[in-house]
């Protein structure tokens, strides 16, 4: 059964929080991290403005800090305009390659700035505005509107199940997706939510009324 009332309020907000903080624990969000106005270029940035590494090393590995250092240093040894913006590009590029890389996602080049869902510009609205008032309630309404939709499928395929064998296996197909989706809110609601290549929770099986058909 769903979570009703304040059960199902308190569930979608911890869903949103961990995925509004976490850079990369959702597709959008990793897509985030790719982008010009991302927030690992935008410590790139920093970093070549201050001539101070440090703001970056925090998205890289222990074991890439060298190599990020390097490209850093290349960066700010370029000379002239064009060979420096193409020196800079070419750093951003090598950071958020490793950065990736150190998080198991592939790396499919730079988005231009602004390439990002809605969800995560209003993630990041929340953190500058002090308050994640609007990022729970876009979220929330999202969630809400995906498990009622998913329910009203499987609850119209639950009334007419045993009337044939199509019919029954169409229930089962909207109940193990009704299912696996609750789950999956549930578990990132609960800080298990897979990261980036990690596997997938694992699937349910048939419900036990339909076993032996």
């Amino acid at each position: 059964m769903i979570e009703t009332g304040s059960g199902l309020a308190k569930t979608l907000r911890a869903a949103t929080i961990a995925a509004a903080l976490t850079c990369g624990v959702y597709g959008f969000a990793a897509a985030h991290c790719d982008t010009l106005d991302g927030p690992v270029v935008q410590d790139a940035r920093k970093a070549l403005e201050t001539k101070d590494v440090t703001p970056v090393l925090k998205w890289v590995q222990v074991k890439d800090e060298k190599s990020v250092t390097a490209g850093f240093r290349q960066a700010l040894a370029a000379q002239g305009k064009k060979q420096q913006q193409a020196a800079e590009k070419k750093f951003f590029e090598a950071l958020v390659r490793v950065h990736r890389a150190g998080e198991g996602a592939p790396f499919t080049g730079l988005k231009p700035a602004g390439a990002v869902e809605p969800v995560i510009a209003e993630a990041d609205k929340a953190l500058l505005g002090g308050s994640p008032d609007g990022l729970v309630k876009m979220v929330t309404d999202t969630v809400s509107q995906g498990i009622r939709q998913r329910y009203a499928k499987v609850a119209e395929a639950l009334r007419h199940k045993d009337e044939s064998v199509r019919k029954g296996r169409e229930y089962v197909a909207a109940y193990v997706e009704y299912t696996h989706y609750v789950e999956r809110l549930q578990m990132d609601a609960e800080g298990h939510a897979a990261h980036h290549g990690e596997a997938a929770p694992k699937k349910h099986a048939a419900p036990k009324h339909e076993h032996g058909h």
